[in-house]
């Protein structure tokens, strides 16, 4: 069935979801469809052909094939495909052996906040940086409303930079206010009294809680090192309460191996297009340059992500999937 209680929504989420990016199913424009019997919610978003799904199933692993089941169900009744990103190794496994073609879409990044520290050769630019946007008076606080009219100024000067052709993953990322608003946590970088950039982090959910580094906006001429000292202070808040985790997110078309595709269960289509895009696309997605970034902390862990195919992959199916990642 489908539902729309956002309240209902949002304790599935909490207490079933195990995705680190799990509160993106919480968007405003994502739907979400809650099985008969069995616990969790899929979240998708509906086309004309396909339905897009994000996270696999989020319930327990126990649930999972039933969950998916009952949504492939429904999906059928209503003549629709599924195409299912972001999905862990162990949910591409499960939709592989249920007939879908499954291939590696990119990495995601991790870092554990007990282990993490600032001294030693892998942070050293991280370090560099943010001497440097120190010197250049950049200062950061946690704002208290993310309606502060300042942050739709950096929107509108962000979105003024890079064009109007501008492409944003705006399924795969979070969104500012919405009704994840009140759970989501804004860091702000200013210089003097004016509001440069920010970082808004969402909760994550399951077996590596923590925060999610989410949706990242800044002015073009603000000082270099400003992103990595709005990230280290927050990162620095959530140790300090305990925070297990701060998940650096999914990057599409980096790290893309052979030896993590599912074995027999991968579309060569999407292989050559996926690598191509990795190869060439900088200008279509910088794929390089956010995981340059990521790896800049260290992670403790990174893992491949993966995007599944119902039925095979078509040119609709595949041409989706472009328009998704807003590759195309």
């Amino acid at each position: 069935m489908i539902t729309t209680d956002d309240a209902e929504i949002l304790a599935s989420l909490r207490e079933h979801s195990d995705h680190p990016s799990g509160f993106l199913a919480y968007n405003g424009k994502t739907s979400h469809f809650r099985g008969e019997n069995v616990p969790g919610t899929v979240a998708y978003r509906r086309g004309r052909r396909h339905v897009v799904q994000l996270c696999g199933p989020l319930t327990g692993a126990e649930h999972r094939a039933a969950l998916l089941a009952q949504f492939r169900a429904w999906a059928a009744s209503e003549r629709l495909r599924i195409c299912a990103v972001q999905l862990s190794r162990a949910d591409a496994e499960l939709y592989a052996g249920q007939g879908f073609a499954v291939n590696q879409l990119g990495r995601t990044y991790s870092v554990d906040l007990a282990a993490f520290t600032t001294k030693g050769g892998p942070l050293a630019k991280v370090r560099q940086n943010i001497a440097r946007a120190k010197r250049d008076g950049v200062t950061v606080a946690e704002s208290a409303s993310q309606d502060d009219p300042r942050l739709s100024e950096i929107d509108a000067r962000w979105l003024r930079a890079k064009g109007r052709h501008v492409k944003e993953l705006d399924f795969m990322i979070g969104e500012r206010g919405g009704r994840g608003a009140a759970h989501r946590r804004i860091f702000v970088a200013s210089v003097g009294e004016r509001p440069v950039a920010y970082i808004s982090y969402s909760p994550a959910f399951g077996g590596r809680p923590g925060w999610l580094y989410d949706l990242t906006r800044r002015d073009p001429d603000s000082p270099v090192g400003t992103i990595e000292l709005v990230n280290l202070q927050a990162l620095q808040t959530f140790q300090a309460e305990g925070a297990g985790w701060l998940h650096l997110g999914h990057t599409p078309f980096a790290g893309l191996d052979a030896a993590n595709e599912v074995p027999g269960a991968a579309s060569g289509a999407v292989t050559r297009v996926a690598a191509l895009i990795a190869e060439h696309g900088k200008a279509l997605y910088p794929s390089r340059t956010q995981e340059a970034f990521k790896r800049k902390w260290a992670p403790h862990v990174v893992e491949p992500e993966y995007v599944a195919f119902e039925g095979g992959v078509s040119v609709p199916s595949l041409w989706n999937l472009l328009r998704l990642t807003r590759a195309i």
